[in-house]
């Protein structure tokens, strides 16, 4: 094709003809050309707005172009723009200070990456090295990423397509913590929780596993939010059992369930924290895993077998000392479990409405709203398979529906992922209810109750 050609395309039509768009058919893909973004909000070329309810993939947590954050890039940039990890800088230095401060106590040694999956990665080499056992656990309905390690331990359908190949051995899944929809058919609390006792009879008859690696409050696959005494009870049987707890904070950390990171609501200390997206609210892509200093020590006589040209990449670390800054100076850490509990109220209200509405899981500004064909037997819209045949899906038609209303809000199969930036105000929420409120509409009209 022509260079002329080529300019008498849209930049809509040039992105999806010469780019891959992720996690899709390529078919028919038509991306929104974005020109702008502020606030909450961001602008398409034709001037309309659209709230952003879910921070775009759940990490632009201060909102789009926070100026402190910008500015510290900016100041970087000019500063030093790269150098090799090797060397030491002084943003490192002052990272890494401010992450003694808000992580879990007890991490206390830092590995900086450029993404989540590449956070998980390292945590999954640095667990088998320390450990010397090879094989991970991890569950059902989680996503860690999609490199090599993290794919494999990812238990949604994004898997599938890269087995055999493409993925590593020793990863072995057990059943997810979901309350709503138990893999095991029980009933909370008369279960007594089996889904993490299950775990470690899994732990006892395989031998030779190195860690466990769970989101502690599941992300895209449904906001799954562990009862009380789950995360306890599992780092009682790590203890137990000799096995590393990796929790992947990714998506949950950095004040997205109104904590500085989901493991704060149990009191628990992992060791080995990973985490990415809201550390620099996604303006520059940063990826952290931390351990403790007992694991760290290990290397002091042992070779650490891991690195690349990004780790400690200067630009990448500046924005996340402004971000942990813009989340104290503004106290929004306390803002996302306030706001967090407005809309909670507001969609039970929906719960009461909408017979399609199954379920509505919340924690801090970390929600899920589930629609069901069948409130009784909670019979799903569309399944797994679906989803990676291509087969349409409720709740793309009902999130296009919000579209045309001007709200933006990602979807994974029968749920709707509703984690706005932690500035959101009430009205904006309040708007964006009311147009769901009209929007589930479509989806009661598609409800059996046979």
């Amino acid at each position: 094709m022509s260079d002329q050609n080529v300019k008498q395309l849209s930049v809509s039509e040039i992105t999806a003809k010469y780019t891959y768009g992720t996690w899709r058919y390529q078919k028919n893909w038509k991306p929104l050309h974005v020109v702008d973004a502020e606030g909450c909000y961001f602008t398409d070329s034709s001037g309309k707005k659209y709230l952003d309810l879910s921070s775009q993939l759940m990490c632009v947590s201060l909102g789009h172009k926070n100026q402190a954050v910008i500015k510290s890039i900016e100041e970087q940039a000019r500063k030093l723009p790269y150098i090799a990890p090797g060397f030491a800088t002084d943003v490192r230095v002052e990272l890494s200070e401010l992450l003694l401060k808000v992580l879990p106590k007890g991490l206390e040694k830092f590995y900086f990456s450029t993404s989540g999956t590449e956070a998980n990665e390292a945590a999954i080499k640095i667990a088998r090295m320390y450990t010397g056992k090879y094989k991970i656990i991890s569950r059902y309905n989680s996503y860690h990423g999609s490199t090599a390690a993290s794919i494999a331990a990812t238990g949604d359908p994004r898997r599938w397509a890269v087995e055999p190949s493409g993925k590593i051995d020793g990863v072995i899944f057990a059943p997810e913590c979901n309350c709503y929809r138990c893999p095991l058919k029980h009933n909370y609390p008369d279960c007594n929780t089996a889904c993490v006792e299950y775990i470690e009879h899994m732990i006892k008859n395989e031998g030779n596993v190195a860690a466990i690696l769970i989101e502690p409050v599941v992300g895209t696959n449904g906001i799954l939010i562990p009862p009380d005494e789950y995360l306890p009870r599992l780092r009682q049987i790590c203890d137990d059992n000799n096995v590393l707890l990796i929790v992947d904070e990714v998506m949950s950390g950095w004040g997205r369930t109104g904590k500085w990171f989901a493991v704060d609501h149990w009191n628990i200390v992992p060791d080995i924290l990973t985490t990415a997206k809201g550390i620099t609210s996604a303006y520059v892509p940063l990826g952290l895993t931390a351990t403790t200093m007992k694991i760290a020590d290990y290397f002091n006589d042992h070779y650490f077998s891991h690195g690349h040209t990004y780790e400690a990449h200067p630009l990448t670390l500046a924005p996340a000392v402004a971000a942990i800054n813009e989340l104290k100076k503004n106290d929004l850490i306390n803002r996302s479990k306030e706001m967090g509990e407005y809309l909670l109220s507001l969609l039970n209200k929906l719960k009461e409405k909408h017979p399609s509405v199954g379920d509505v899981r919340v924690i801090g500004l970390f929600a899920a709203l589930e629609i069901v064909k069948n409130r009784k037997t909670k019979e799903p819209f569309s399944s797994k398979l679906d989803k990676v045949s291509g087969n349409p899906m409720l709740v793309d038609k009902i999130a296009l529906e919000l579209m045309k209303k001007g709200i933006f809000v990602q979807t994974w199969i029968s749920h709707f992922i509703i984690a706005p930036p932690l500035i959101i105000s009430k009205e904006e929420i309040d708007y964006a209810i009311t147009e769901f409120d009209e929007a589930l509409k479509i989806a009661d009209a598609e409800i059996n109750d046979n």
